[in-house]
């Protein structure tokens, strides 16, 4: 095994276990962008071409993020069968950190590289296609079922078993993260039971929504690869699925338009009506719903930044940046679900 194996320990234990050594290997080379797994491609000498996913030694996390590759397992394992070629296929898997090897995910790699490194030179009429193809793909994997998903949440089950509703499965999620705040003492723009009451005032709303769906949640360019020349480029990849849930598609909607606003993307919303074979109708129970979604990432984005110890400069940026999309996106949910001001975060009444 070379030293760069050697290096990454848990990688030469995984490629033993799949009958590996060192004489097949053409190349290994780490791969950087993620926050969370350590990520390395191993390319064989018989051509094959694979992602190795390992996670960190147990350290300071928040509640959901428990077992993370069980959900991505969970995620290519359904997504495989209706996404098409640019979903990864799992080569391999253990999800048990009690295992010889470690928990560890072999994938198929795929091609390109993410789309907001490719976008500067994307051109000739590159990023409608791109949006429009990026579109069918989301609404073909919202259309798959897994293994008959029994329940709404997390595959790893961070908070107990699979939930019979989306409603108990995303108050589940939300408190949890309002928990890690506290625990954290994040950094938010309101008091979090302030934060919590709003939620749940706004919950009603989330019983629309009955059949769990394969929501990827974390569908931002750094985890869509591209491919192709300008005036000819594809999707090679939709990667990163450990963030995955079973639960409304609605969910995915926030990462797609990150900071921005689905209903403004006409490439994608047409795209998605092909995929899914329906089209989206923005009514105001889905916007509320939306905007739920919207401030749970935002939720997690902040709080997060602690348990990371990203630094006090790298923490302030954040807070720069999602701190006002959450507050935006709390008003939208007291309104939409139609609350008293005297309930909203931050009110003097």
């Amino acid at each position: 095994m070379s030293d760069q194996a050697s290096a990454a320990s848990p990688l030469p234990r995984v490629l033993d276990a799949l009958g590996v050594g060192e004489r097949d290997i053409a190349s290994i080379a780490p791969l950087t962008g993620g926050t969370y797994n350590t990520v390395t491609r191993v390319t064989l000498a018989d051509g094959r071409d694979w992602v190795v996913k390992t996670p960190p030694p147990h350290t300071a996390a928040l509640r959901y993020e428990r077992d993370l590759l069980v959900n991505e397992v969970a995620f290519y394992t359904a997504a495989a069968r209706a996404g098409g070629p640019a979903i990864p296929r799992v080569v391999r898997s253990e999800t048990d950190p009690a295992a010889p090897t470690g928990a560890y995910l072999v994938m198929t790699a795929r091609p390109g590289r993410p789309w907001h490194e490719a976008s500067p030179t994307v051109g000739d009429g590159d990023e409608p296609r791109l949006r429009a193809e990026l579109g069918r793909i989301v609404g073909q994997l919202h259309g798959a079922t897994g293994a008959a998903p029994s329940g709404f949440g997390y595959p790893a089950e961070p908070f107990g078993p699979l939930a019979p509703t989306w409603r108990s499965a995303f108050t589940a999620m939300t408190e949890a993260v309002l928990a890690d705040a506290e625990t954290y003492r994040a950094r938010l723009p309101y008091p979090v039971g302030d934060i919590r009451t709003l939620l749940a005032g706004a919950a009603p709303v989330l019983d629309e929504v009955t059949r769990p769906a394969l929501v990827h949640f974390d569908l931002w360019p750094g985890n869509l690869l591209v491919t192709g020349e300008p005036g000819a480029r594809m999707i090679g990849g939709v990667i990163d699925g450990e963030r995955m849930f079973w639960g409304d598609p609605v969910a995915d909607f926030v990462s797609l338009a990150l900071f921005g606003d689905i209903e403004r993307d006409r490439d994608f919303l047409a795209g998605y009506a092909e995929g899914s074979g329906k089209s989206v109708e923005f009514t105001d129970a889905l916007r509320t719903r939306y905007a739920l979604y919207r401030s749970y990432l935002y939720l997690i984005m902040l709080v997060e930044t602690v348990p990371r110890s990203v630094g006090p400069e790298a923490a302030d940026e954040t807070w720069e940046l999602v701190a006002p999309h959450l507050v935006d996106a709390l008003d939208a949910v007291r309104l939409g679900a139609g609350i008293s001001s005297r309930t909203h975060p931050g009110s003097d009444d």
